[in-house]
């Protein structure tokens, strides 16, 4: 075998790594789509039963789950962005250890923004800043 051959083993151990975060990577961005689905769904809901019944202490009550969705999903998109930054990781040289193939994300905890800064990212403001704007429009309307 020349110097620049590597063994099978070891790319082949190297990108089933790879898939596998890449899946991970997937399965976050999934649960925070799914999770903005059912931030969108449960308080349109309770906006809905609000305006209909003229009680804003529902419309008040809608800020709970959007706090809640809020948070998880800034939870899963950190997670996205640390899974994203060890898959960069894992991309650099050198390609031919395999002692370095593991799903800690400690490694790469400074390659992402703070969980907390996820909160405030653009992307999670203006989603669910917009349906705070909407649980307030109601509350304004109902009164």
């Amino acid at each position: 075998m020349s110097e620049t051959e590597k063994p099978l083993s070891i790319d082949a151990g190297r990108l089933k790594h790879l898939e596998m975060l890449q899946q991970v990577i997937a399965r976050m961005a999934n649960n925070s789509f799914l999770v903005k689905g059912w931030s969108i769904t449960l308080i349109s809901a309770l906006l809905a039963f609000a305006t209909k019944d003229k009680m804003a202490a529902m419309a008040w009550i809608a800020f709970l789950p959007l706090i809640a969705f809020w948070l998880l999903d800034a939870f899963f998109l950190h997670q996205e962005r640390l899974f994203r930054a060890l898959y960069t990781k894992n991309c650099q040289p050198p390609l031919d250890i395999l002692s370095d193939l593991s799903f800690d994300t400690r490694s790469v905890h400074d390659q992402a923004a703070s969980w907390f800064k996820t909160i405030f990212s653009k992307s999670l403001l203006i989603f669910h800043g917009l349906l705070a704007f909407m649980i307030v429009a109601i509350i304004v309307f109902v009164h």
